[in-house]
């Protein structure tokens, strides 16, 4: 039953021994329980392991069961910090494949590179998006981590958009939870899909993207500042990739029409989303920017979690979260 804690069925049956016959020693215990000391021996030092058993303070040379109550704090608290550094294990995975798309983006067409152009500064991107948009034939897909757009971006954005939809072109764009916040974003997304253009929301984003007919893919080289540099990658590897990423998000996003539901936990996606964030560290200021929402709106999820949770501290927060199942 404690499994998932890191205790095997014999280690278990060992420990709850202890606690209902506090008296009894090695012996005793293998006794009791049909196992041969070796095995009691061998439980005792995986107990020792997890701080759940101690030398006993009245009898020196006997250990005694650590009481569940604190017991299981130390195992769930253990667990939590393994989640965590999980967590930053894949964060870290995360910064090195961007740290190898910039590397490509560094080097230069002249260098030959095959399947990589860079692009530098805000002119050169939307030039190539420009020529992009006019030999579209089949499908574009988006990813707009971008939150709310202002309204001169809408406006500016709405001939293009519509030009593509006249000529047939599939699009399909996936958007941060957060826009559904926003009133002028909401009612240019509705009008889109009027046009039958297909959006849909989920709580982060991995990095902004444009791919254009499977074949073409623009990515920022910096996520902090899109408008620093591109790269147009065309390698048929890559793009399979890239495309097998958007299609994973896609179908796990949430239709633009339809209401954000709960999950079985009972959270929505903004909050489960909070909750991995806060896990693996992030402050308030980086769980908005990863949400697209203010700080203010980021710290008062962050607290209503903690609140539900009767959680006093985000460490307390995490390790009720884990016994919750909620990581």
């Amino acid at each position: 039953m404690l499994s998932a804690l890191g205790l095997d069925e014999q280690t278990e049956t060992v420990y709850r021994a202890m606690l209902m016959h506090p008296a009894e020693g090695v012996a005793g215990l293998g006794h009791r329980l049909g196992l041969p000391e070796s095995a009691v021996r061998q439980a005792l030092d995986q107990l020792s392991e997890l701080a759940l058993v101690r030398p006993s303070y009245e009898e020196p040379g006997r250990l005694t069961a650590v009481s569940p109550d604190v017991g299981m704090e130390l195992l769930l608290a253990r667990q939590q910090a393994e989640l965590a550094a999980q967590q930053q294990r894949v964060e870290a995975s995360r910064a090195a494949a961007a740290q190898l798309i910039a590397e490509y983006a560094d080097l230069r067409p002249t260098a030959g590179t095959p399947g990589v152009e860079h692009l530098v500064g805000l002119d050169a991107i939307r030039d190539r998006l420009t020529r992009l948009q006019r030999e579209v034939r089949e499908d574009v897909m988006i990813f707009a981590p971008d939150g709310e757009q202002t309204p001169e971006n809408l406006e500016a954005s709405r001939p293009l958009d519509e030009a593509l939809l006249s000529r047939g072109v599939r699009m399909r764009t996936v958007y941060l939870e957060s826009v559904r916040n926003s009133p002028h974003t909401l009612e240019y997304a509705q009008w889109l899909s009027g046009l039958g253009r297909e959006a849909r929301t989920v709580a982060t984003l991995p990095i902004r993207m444009i791919i254009v007919d499977r074949a073409t893919a623009v990515i920022p080289v910096n996520g902090e500042d899109s408008a620093s540099g591109a790269v147009v990658l065309t390698g048929h590897g890559t793009l399979a990739a890239l495309c097998a990423l958007f299609e994973t998000v896609w179908a796990n996003a949430t239709p633009f029409g339809a209401v954000a539901s709960r999950d079985e936990r009972g959270l929505t996606e903004s909050e489960s989303a909070t909750l991995q964030l806060l896990a693996a560290g992030h402050t308030d200021e980086a769980i908005a920017k990863r949400l697209g929402v203010s700080h203010r709106t980021a710290r008062r999820i962050a607290t209503s979690l903690m609140e539900r949770l009767g959680a006093r501290s985000r460490f307390e927060a995490g390790v009720k979260a884990a016994h919750r199942g909620w990581l």
